[in-house]
């Protein structure tokens, strides 16, 4: 274990600084009250596409409002479906200032109501100094798991990254700065609440993570935002070059050995459950910049490398939720740190380098970089913690975006039953993954005339054949790998993400602890 340094604790507690800059730049915040009538601000309300309200809520309004709403529907063409929205400004019967009408389509959209999404939306279509909204929604049931997934996703929509704009874009919608949900059970909701929180705080500091630009976040300087989690009770490892050089993690420091800047790896311990509970693991690529190294990348478009630490990103936003929350398990996260640059001790094509394992790969192309960091990790976390499953994370492949576009991750899997938990979790938060092959087809393709393996089998199934090549560093342990490339960086904007970087992966891996792995 790398001991810390006085500077090292100096650049900690800078980071610490930073992510509560992060998490507190806005004032903004949000109340669960009981129903009642409001007097104020903008009131946002729900209807089917009947294009009306419950009876609750239409006796709350008024039946002036309730006629309204039908005139103004007619005039706009506003039919109720799902996520459209109609205001009516200083509405007739009402001493609000706006009334908000959300439509929720009909009973099959009802039934599928994303309620993350929805908070997104609502965040989406309020501004001045306060709203409420009555989650007293037409057919459909809203226990408090899903009014704390509303706030949930109020709050994601909210995220923005501009710490280094010196002129703040003024013209720019926030939205409100007090947002009250009426709620059946206040108490309740806030209780589940609180759980949210902690994973709104992972998803922001995996946000914040992939947008910092990489001059900012080197390996030495990510390795110190995973140490800060020391404050939160995670136990916090730092291997530098000379550590991983002992241990035989030939493959990662070939990736690191082209920068000035050099690797680590982080190894963070939450333990939350039994002393005799097997850990589970999870494990991110973390490339801070990737250049392509000697196999460099075309000019255009390669300031999005920065984000190619996406995976390591989640795992250390997962690792602040599951303990901020105090999960009760026992859980791994580690990170591979490196940035792949085309210095002159750069590795190149034709070199063979030795991993962890014993096992050589001749590279073939210095660009197919975050499997060799991942080989090394994987095969340091199965030897040490013997866990009861190990996911990793990894920007690996373009090639997963020509198969599944940015609307869904690939899932590859050695284990039928973690495949289905996985996909399982994803459709729950919609965080969605599809399950890829692999199989000895795939492994075929890594075959190497001069070692053990090559790093690339090629064009054709580029997203199988990595996945092949992790395949071989993870022995019988149960394991999955999420290839996140079309997800977590320059992702489709949504009610709930406006940014750049989404955070992909923090709220399915915490839901996927929370369904299966708590004891």
């Amino acid at each position: 274990m790398m001991p810390i340094t006085k500077n090292g604790l100096a650049r900690i507690r800078r980071q610490l600084v930073l992510l509560q800059e992060g998490f507190m730049a806005e004032s903004f915040k949000i109340d669960f009250q009981p129903y009642g009538k409001v007097e104020s601000g903008d009131l946002i309300i729900f209807v089917g596409d009947d294009l009306k309200p419950t009876p609750a809520v239409a006796k709350q309004i008024g039946s002036k409002a309730v006629d309204l709403i039908a005139k103004a529907a007619a005039a706009e063409s506003f039919k109720g479906k799902a996520k459209s929205v109609m205001t009516i400004v200083v509405p007739n019967g009402l001493t609000v200032d706006r009334l908000i009408v959300i439509g929720l389509g009909g009973e099959k959209e009802r039934a599928d109501v994303d309620f993350v999404q929805l908070g997104g939306l609502i965040s989406g279509r309020t501004n001045g100094k306060a709203a409420t909204a009555v989650l007293d929604l037409p057919g459909i049931d809203v226990s408090p798991e899903a009014a704390a997934d509303i706030a949930l996703g109020v709050q994601m929509r909210r995220y923005s990254f501009d710490r280094y704009k010196t002129k703040k874009d003024n013209g720019e919608q926030k939205g409100v700065t007090r947002l009250t949900l009426s709620v059946a059970d206040p108490a309740a909701v806030k209780k589940v609440y609180k759980a949210r929180e902690s994973v709104l705080q992972g998803v922001t500091l995996a946000r914040d993570l992939v947008n910092e630009p990489p001059n900012v976040l080197g390996p030495q300087e990510f390795a110190a935002r995973a140490q800060a989690l020391t404050k939160l009770g995670v136990e916090v490892e730092i291997l530098d070059d000379k550590a991983m050089k002992k241990l035989g993690m030939g493959a990662l420091l070939g990736v690191a050995q082209g920068s000035v800047r050099g690797g680590r790896v982080a190894i963070m311990r939450w333990n939350g459950g039994k002393a005799s509970d097997k850990p589970i693991a999870f494990i991110g690529k973390g490339v801070v910049f990737d250049t392509g190294g000697i196999s460099i990348k075309p000019a255009a478009g390669m300031e999005d490398m920065k984000g190619d630490m996406a995976g390591a990103a989640c795992v250390v936003g997962l690792m602040h939720a599951l303990a901020s929350r105090k999960a009760k398990a026992n859980v791994v996260g580690a990170i591979g740190l490196v940035e792949n640059m085309p210095d002159g001790n750069a590795q190149r094509p034709g070199d063979i380098v030795t991993t962890m394992s014993g096992q050589t790969i001749e590279i073939i192309n210095t660009d197919a970089e975050g499997r060799l960091v991942l080989a090394d990790v994987l095969w340091y976390v199965q030897d040490r913690f013997k866990p009861k499953f190990m996911i990793d994370l990894a920007t690996l492949t373009g090639a997963i975006l020509v198969a599944l576009a940015q609307e869904y991750a690939g899932l590859f899997s050695n284990n039928d039953e973690l495949a289905e938990r996985v996909s399982a979790a994803g459709k729950a938060t919609g965080e969605r993954v599809w399950r890829m092959p692999i199989g000895p087809e795939f492994d075929k393709m890594i075959e190497s005339k001069f070692a053990d393996m090559k790093n690339t089998g090629g064009r054709f199934g580029g997203s199988s054949s990595a996945a092949a090549l992790l395949q071989r560093f993870v022995n019988d342990t149960p394991w999955a790998h999420l290839d996140i490339a079309g997800t977590a960086m320059g992702s489709p904007q949504s009610e709930i993400n406006r940014g750049w970087a989404s955070g992909w992966g923090v709220r399915l891996l915490d839901r996927l602890v929370r369904d299966h792995y708590e004891g």
